[in-house]
Parts: structure tokens; C-alpha cells; sequence
């Protein structure tokens, strides 16, 4: 498109500035060229106005719809479960069970009785200075919105599989 049918376009459609608007019009009344371009592009407005919009067909959204519930059925339900975080969290725990043994080993009191026999004496760590209220309440809240966020997945996830099974047996009707 050209310099002036885009001037004249803008004029017809009204989204050029007043003054922009105003040197058109001058142009259109002394120029032959502008005038004859704006009297075909008016020929033209007229005629797409004139023009009926084709408008889809009545179940056009339903089939789209229906393509894109089929498209998501398709989709397994489960994820794949990374592999790494189910070895991150083995060990984790190896690496705290661990921890404990060394821990429970580094404390127990080895000595030998004089009657032949030997003992054992194992001294407990006093965690009671560990275990503190704020602790125990953050601790506690954690656990609370973990057991929360477990539900809502179980709900979310019987809620899917209610809905997918409901999508299946009206596919089946049809």
C-alpha cells in the first residue's frame, strides 16, 4: 500500500489528526490523483460495508470444545516422578539415620567389668533445650499446612478423575 492510500484510508476511517484531516481534504478538492484514489476507496468502504459477515455454524464452538476435551483426556493423569528428587529424599534420610548411628555411637560409654562381663552405658543427649516453644509451633504448623496440602491434592485429583470419567461415558453415549 502506498503513501496515499494509507493518508486516505486514515481520512475514511477517521484516525488521522484534525490537521492531518484538514491537509487531506485540501488535497482530495485540488488534486486529481488523491481525488480519484478517494472516490475508489470510498467505492470499495462501501462495498465491504454492504458485505454479510459469514458467521460459523451453530455447533462450531461445541466441536471445538469437544476437540479439545478429547485432546485433553489423551493426557495420562499421572506425572512422571523425576527420578532425582526420589533419590535426593533416600538420601536425606540415609544421611539423618546415619547421622544418628554416629551420633549414638560416639556416646555410648564403653568399659569392662572387673567380674569378667561388660558393660554398657549409653548417656542420652538433653535435647529438652532444643525442643522450645517457638520450635515446636513452627514445627507443628508446618505439619498442619503439609496434611492440608496433602487433602487438597487427594480431593483435586478424586475431582479430575470424577470428570474424566464423566467426559469417557458421555463419549461413549454418543
Amino acid at each position: 500500500m502506498n503513501n496515499i492510500e494509507e493518508q486516505l484510508w486514515n481520512y475514511i476511517d477517521g484516525t488521522s489528526s484534525p490537521e492531518e484531516q484538514k491537509a487531506i481534504s485540501m488535497l482530495i478538492e485540488q488534486d486529481d490523483a488523491y481525488r480519484q484514489k478517494y472516490n475508489e476507496l470510498i467505492a470499495l468502504n462501501a462495498e465491504l460495508a454492504k458485505m454479510e459477515l459469514d458467521e460459523p455454524p451453530m455447533a462450531f464452538t461445541y466441536n471445538v470444545m469437544e476437540t479439545i476435551r478429547n485432546e485433553h483426556a489423551k493426557t495420562p493423569l499421572k506425572a512422571k516422578i523425576d527420578q532425582r528428587i526420589i533419590k535426593g529424599i533416600g538420601l536425606f534420610f540415609v544421611l539423618m539415620i546415619s547421622g544418628i548411628m554416629i551420633y549414638a555411637l560416639a556416646n555410648v560409654q564403653w568399659s569392662a567389668g572387673l567380674s569378667g562381663g561388660s558393660s554398657l552405658h549409653f548417656a542420652m543427649p538433653h535435647i529438652a533445650q532444643y525442643l522450645t516453644s517457638p520450635l515446636m509451633q513452627g514445627f507443628l504448623f508446618f505439619d498442619v499446612v503439609l496434611a492440608l496440602y496433602t487433602f487438597d491434592t487427594y480431593l483435586r485429583k478424586k475431582n479430575l478423575t470424577k470428570t474424566y470419567t464423566s467426559v469417557q461415558s458421555e463419549g461413549q453415549q454418543k
